[in-house]
C-alpha cells in the first residue's frame, strides 16, 4: 500500500537569510541536517528563530552552526535549550572536505541562507561565497532598479 505519492516530503521554510545574498556573492549551495534538541524544533514549529547572524564554522573536521538564535520553548520544563548554542551540522564527508578546501585556500566564506523543514527533519541550506564589495552591491541595486523599470514598462503598455 506504500506509493510514491505518499512518500514526497512537504518543504516548509522557518526562516530565509535576505541579507545573505545581499552580502556574498554565493558559487554554491549545499543541504544540511542539524542535530537539534526537542524544545528547540517546537520553538522552530512556531516559526521563532533568527539567522541573519549566523555564520557556519569548520573545526576539526565538522560544520557548527553559530550564532543563531533560537528563543527557548515557552511550554518546556527546566531542561530548555541555551539559545545561542552552538548546533551541529550534518553534512557528508566529501562535503566536509570540498568546503574546508574552499574556505581555507580560496578565501571563501560559509553562510546560512534559509532554515525549513524537509517532512519532519529541519534542514539548513548554506551558500559558499565571496563577500562583495561596495562596488558589486551598488550594481546589483542598478540592475534590480532596470529591471524593475523594464517590467513597469512591459506592464504599462
Amino acid at each position: 500500500m506504500s506509493s510514491n505519492a505518499s512518500k514526497t516530503k512537504t518543504q516548509r521554510t522557518i526562516a530565509t537569510n535576505r541579507r545573505a545574498r545581499r552580502e556574498f556573492a554565493i558559487d554554491d549551495t549545499f543541504e544540511a541536517g542539524l542535530v537539534l534538541l526537542g524544545s528547540e524544533v517546537k520553538s522552530l514549529r512556531e516559526g521563532k528563530v533568527q539567522i541573519a547572524e549566523g555564520f557556519i564554522r569548520l573545526e576539526q573536521d565538522e560544520a557548527w552552526l553559530v550564532g543563531v538564535h533560537i528563543p527557548p520553548y515557552e511550554k518546556a520544563n527546566r531542561n530548555n535549550h541555551e539559545p545561542l548554542r552552538h548546533r551541529k551540522l550534518l553534512l557528508h564527508r566529501r562535503e566536509i572536505d570540498k568546503l574546508i578546501g574552499a574556505v581555507s585556500r580560496q578565501g571563501f566564506t560559509l553562510v546560512p541562507l534559509s532554515l525549513y523543514f524537509d517532512g519532519s527533519r529541519v534542514k539548513l541550506e548554506l551558500g559558499l561565497g565571496k563577500g562583495k564589495k561596495l562596488l558589486d552591491k551598488r550594481q546589483d541595486e542598478r540592475a534590480a532598479t532596470a529591471k524593475r523599470d523594464m517590467d513597469r514598462a512591459r506592464r504599462g503598455r
